[in-house]
């Protein structure tokens, strides 16, 4: 080998060495370049992840708060029925005329303020003759009673009420020992 085919040889080598130095950047760069697009990836699955998550919890409370709108209203509202119902379960038969009347206005608004709460899912919880529950009942009095069997809901002092199936108020009773 001649001195010119040595040198060619040698600039050979040496651009053989420089494009594999340029082929090993490139491929440390695609290696980088990968791997942050595979890290991006994996932060935008999380990020749709917990996007999704809240969207979810953002409609189950948005269907709870609409279930559940006129809790607090049908709340007070029940204060009013109570005093209806006391008015109208007085005796009515040795009234004179003028009271009768009032009377008999206050059932009618009494049955209409009902209607009004059926209407919307209000319903009275039945607890008289019943086992007592606790989930819908408060035992306020307790009493021996004969001929019933102990736990038994022997008198209601306040009526109790579920809104969507969900006690708002819970029936005030007297519980057999």
């Amino acid at each position: 080998m001649n001195k010119e085919e040595i040198e060619n040889l040698e600039e050979v080598k040496k651009e053989v060495h420089h494009k594999k130095e340029h082929k090993d950047k490139h491929n440390k760069e695609i290696e980088r370049l990968i791997n942050e697009k595979n890290e991006l990836n994996d932060k935008l699955l999380r990020v749709t992840a917990e996007m999704q998550n809240i969207r979810r919890r953002q409609e189950e409370e948005l269907r709870k708060i609409y279930k559940y709108e006129g809790e607090e209203l049908i709340k007070k509202l029940l204060n009013t029925l109570d005093n209806f119902e006391r008015a109208i379960n007085m005796d009515d038969e040795n009234l004179d005329d003028e009271v009768s009347k009032f009377l008999s206005g206050f059932k009618l608004i009494y049955t209409d303020l009902r209607n009004i709460l059926e209407d919307m899912k209000v319903k009275e919880i039945e607890c008289l003759n019943t086992p007592f529950d606790p989930e819908k009942m408060e035992a306020v009095l307790t009493e021996k009673v004969d001929d019933k069997e102990s736990g038994m809901v022997i008198e209601v002092l306040r009526k109790g009420y579920t809104y969507n199936d969900k006690v708002i108020r819970a029936a005030m009773v007297k519980v057999s020992e």
